[in-house]
């Protein structure tokens, strides 16, 4: 039977909402009937993560939900469940999402998109997963802003000096997107707060980037790279480059060319590894990723497709090559995605997956930035106006585009507020515990580690009454 045929339709479940998943479903609700298909989308959280701005929103210049794009508020026809997909059984076609209160919930589905996006690389190091801050989530950025206001509380009480310069040192590691928009935005409002602390002067502020590459965002051109390290070097950051760390504790960074610092705040910005689930499914993997086609098809499993951090997506504009992992890309194949996905329902017709940079924009913060629209690079303030405006095209939703402006806007024209918040507590916040990859069957692992071993074969799920498997006439291929 064709899925126009049937009495009942076709069941389309989306994994994450990511930019993946969620420019897919976007996608999906476009590109099918009204009554071509079940939408469904399984995520952690009820809305749209725009992660390129959690910088912003750790150095307090963005409010937490002005970059969080509801689900519901822009998703018109998909049923969003809330959880967290811990095992697939491909061949039953069926899915196990574990809601927030710990139950399961067994899921059918006709097409199963994977784009559970990655976690924090951590590469095994001592003691990062135990000290380290990450900055992947909305709780780790809110929590990374009170956590250094609590640390210049600290160095503002102490009277030992070895204790103060120990509060007021914070080491960042990766010089890439992240890490470096991470160090220089920290820097700059830290060095600001300080002049609200009456026994702090801004020079006792101390902040060190540590990455193991030659130079800074060793992804874009050196031009761009080398305005990126003379405004961090203008700002006074430490750049230790062709380092890496050894080990980290509670109270020291110890660093490959032998040197020791004393800090109590190591922030982790080395990238992701897939989401654990990838390795429970038992299917070919590289570099730890899941094996697609241009077409995002996964080989071998009918009617699943994978995109973004999670899959090896061939980059056609370089053969034997992969592309990034990167929310650009991200986007786009979720669009390709929705197609394919709607193509093999009788809808359109599937493409292959092939993108053009668009170029990149780094926000260095204050007005400084540097950008590459379209192969152009710019630095200083014609960057910025670039960057924000790129982040203001992306940031979906008019509403958030508004309250990020004004955010902007304000941090311009006002002094920060020296606050903390409180959210969270200590133990709450190890990088496990944020991003909660203790739930799957197994730990997750460095990618290039997962790749060179076998990987467990797929997990039963344990059926739940509340949505019943399809019959199989209605599960199978359009």
């Amino acid at each position: 039977m064709t899925s126009h045929e049937r009495t009942t339709p076709p069941r389309v479940l989306v994994v994450g909402s990511g930019f993946a998943g969620f420019h897919c479903m976007r996608r999906l609700e476009k590109h099918l009937p009204p009554d071509a298909a079940e939408l469904l989308v399984a995520s952690s959280a009820d809305y749209l993560l725009y992660s390129p701005l959690l910088p912003n929103v750790a150095t307090g210049v963005v409010e937490p939900r002005h970059i969080a794009v509801g689900l519901h508020n822009t998703l018109r026809r998909a049923k969003v469940l809330v959880g967290h997909v811990v095992a697939v059984d491909i061949p039953g076609r069926t899915a196990t999402l574990r809601r927030p209160d710990g139950t399961d919930r067994e899921l059918a589905w006709d097409r199963l998109v994977l784009a559970p996006g990655g976690v924090t690389r951590t590469f095994n190091i001592p003691g990062v997963a135990e000290h380290a801050l990450g900055l992947k989530t909305l709780a780790e950025a809110a929590y990374l802003r009170d956590h250094v206001l609590r640390e210049l509380d600290n160095a503002d009480a102490a009277d030992d000096p070895a204790h103060r310069r120990a509060c007021c040192t914070f080491v960042v590691v990766g010089a890439g997107y992240s890490g470096t928009e991470t160090a220089a935005q920290m820097q700059l409002i830290t060095t600001r707060a300080a002049a609200e602390y009456p026994r702090l002067r801004p020079q006792d502020i101390r902040w060190v980037l540590v990455d193991l590459a030659d130079r800074v965002l060793p992804e874009l051109s050196q031009r761009m790279g080398d305005e990126a390290m003379e405004v961090l070097r203008r700002r006074g950051v430490e750049v230790r480059l062709g380092t890496t760390v050894e080990e980290a504790t509670e109270g020291k960074v110890r660093l490959s060319d032998g040197d020791t610092i004393e800090t109590h705040t190591l922030v982790w910005c080395t990238g992701v590894t897939p989401s654990p689930l990838i390795k429970t499914l038992g299917l070919p993997t590289e570099r730890g990723r899941l094996r697609v086609g241009a077409d995002l098809k996964v080989p071998g499993a009918d009617g699943v497709f994978a995109f973004g951090d999670a899959a090896a997506v061939p980059d056609l504009t370089q053969p034997g090559k992969l592309t990034g992992q990167t929310a650009q890309h991200a986007q786009r194949q979720g669009k390709v995605a929705a197609r394919n996905v709607a193509a093999s329902l009788g809808y359109g017709k599937a493409v292959d997956y092939r993108h053009r940079d668009l170029g990149f924009a780094v926000d260095l913060g204050g007005f400084d930035a540097v950008a590459s629209p379209f192969g152009v690079s710019l630095g200083g303030l014609p960057g910025l106006v670039a960057t924000r405006g790129y982040h203001l095209l992306a940031l979906p939703g008019n509403g958030n585009r508004i309250r990020v402006s004004l955010d902007w806007l304000l941090d311009w024209a006002m002094p920060p507020q020296v606050a903390q918040l409180g959210f969270l507590r200590d133990e709450q916040v190890t990088m496990a515990a944020v991003e909660q990859t203790g739930i799957y069957a197994s730990p997750p692992a460095d990618e290039w580690e997962a790749a060179s071993r076998d990987l467990p074969t797929t997990r039963a799920v344990v059926a739940d009454t509340g949505v019943p498997r399809p019959p199989a006439r209605e599960r199978q291929p359009g």
